[in-house]
């Protein structure tokens, strides 16, 4: 598994990558840089695409991401990351409708913990999922960084 370290506008993510697919984005914790697990090697150059996307991402002009990805996760949890794909740029589900849209009406909360788990945040928008009531809800970021991510995609450009 190799990582490297991107600097955003929501602080310094965490990067990992095994075979030329992407597996892991982890926010910082309390500001600071999250830190790789053991055996993880540091490498930059397979994090080309990666970074130049959340780039693109961050400065408003790119709303799809195009990078092959190896979330980990279930059979159910894989259903949850691929509806939260399917989610349009600047649009919002609340878990109630992710969960009927994987066939799934009762298991809300299991949508949530799924959500709450998603290994690749930003490319994979858990940060799109809401409360029924339209409030914001736990984020493995931080409520600000869901917060200023739904602002950027209501406002393309907000970060450059």
């Amino acid at each position: 598994m190799h990582y490297t370290y991107h600097e955003s506008p929501i602080g310094p993510l965490l990067l990992a990558e095994r075979d030329g697919n992407l597996t892991t984005i982890h926010f910082p914790l309390d500001g600071k840089r999250s830190d790789p697990k053991p055996g993880w090697t540091q490498a930059d150059a397979p994090f080309d695409d990666v970074r130049e996307q959340l780039d693109g991402y961050f400065a408003g002009r790119r709303r799809q991401f195009e990078l092959p990805l190896a979330p980990a996760g279930t059979t159910f949890q894989r259903k949850v990351l691929e509806a939260l794909q399917a989610i349009p740029y600047g649009e919002t589900r609340s878990y109630k409708e992710v969960a009927a849209a994987i066939g799934k009406p009762r298991a809300v909360r299991a949508v949530g913990a799924a959500n709450g788990r998603n290994p690749i945040p930003i490319i994979i928008p858990c940060h799109r999922v809401i409360g029924s009531d339209g409030s914001l809800t736990g984020f493995g970021g931080g409520l600000a960084a869901k917060r200023a991510l739904l602002a950027l995609e209501q406002d393309a450009g907000l970060f450059s």
